[in-house]
């Protein structure tokens, strides 16, 4: 595929902290200007590592101190009205969507009380609403920025728990929506294709994130170590690589793959 254009600007979902934070600073690097969009864009101060790895009030601070024009949006995905309104801000605010990274989502519940013949109906519409719902809203609402200027790049989050199921059958609306995001951007691929976007999925595994190594001190980090053939857990960069490399020139006739970075923790399909 012959690119129209160079990408000069990205909108990122859940941007605040985590790894959505890590791709925004990734795609700074390269001098691309950056909105990101959280429910709090202060969401990193919930966590003591993810505090104190922030330069500055928040990561709108650290991408500017980069050199790159940045604007934060407060933006619920659950609602697409919000959505709406978040994908013209970054338009109007950065001058074009180029790149769209629809990352927010998480799961509601913990692997104790949601198993697939027990969900409750809650906790399984509100997970569907953050994930598969919000990248769907997303991708919407950008789309026709990105149909317009002939060119764009759609970069949603999936997850191991969308390619593979639990053994205990557990967390079952997560890995649910996660495995729609799959599918979704894979028609999604198809659909806008001709307009010279592509559509790609990132399924990330045990990544350390100052959020989930908690989780994994708490479970022990060499059990899940040895759950990858790599023998490690993940770093955000890890991920971060992966969706720079598919917002990228390089990655021009790449769309509708979906790239595991997970270690090799999933072994099969």
């Amino acid at each position: 595929m012959t690119t129209q254009r160079e990408a000069e600007t990205a909108l990122v979902t859940g941007g605040a902290r985590g790894l959505g934070r890590q791709y925004a600073l990734q795609l700074a690097e390269r001098g691309i200007n950056v909105a990101v969009a959280d429910i709090d864009l202060n969401a990193h101060e919930e966590y003591e590592r993810e505090k104190r790895e922030v330069d500055g009030e928040n990561v709108i601070d650290e991408l500017r101190n980069s050199g790159v024009d940045a604007v934060g949006i407060q933006t619920d995905i659950t609602d697409p009205d919000q959505v709406q309104v978040m994908a013209d801000t970054a338009a109007n605010e950065l001058g074009s969507i180029d790149i769209v990274v629809a990352n927010a989502g998480g799961g509601v519940g913990s692997t104790s009380d949601t198993f697939a013949s027990e969900l409750k109906l809650d906790q399984l519409h509100a997970t569907i609403e953050r994930n598969l719902y919000g990248t769907i809203y997303t991708c919407i609402a950008v789309a026709p920025y990105m149909k317009e200027q002939n060119f764009g790049r759609i970069i949603t989050v999936s997850s191991g728990a969308g390619r593979e199921a639990r053994e205990n059958g557990s967390y079952a609306h997560y890995g649910a929506a996660k495995a729609g995001i799959i599918m979704y951007t894979k028609y999604l691929a198809q659909d806008v294709g001709e307009h010279n976007i592509t559509a790609n999925v990132i399924a990330p595994g045990y990544i350390g994130t100052g959020r989930m190594m908690e989780d994994f001190e708490r479970r022990g980090v060499e059990s899940i170590e040895s759950n990858t053939a790599l023998g490690q857990i993940g770093t955000p960069e890890d991920c971060a690589e992966v969706v720079d490399f598919l917002a990228s020139d390089a990655a021009d006739y790449v769309t509708g793959a979906v790239i595991p970075v997970d270690g090799g923790s999933i072994r099969g399909w």
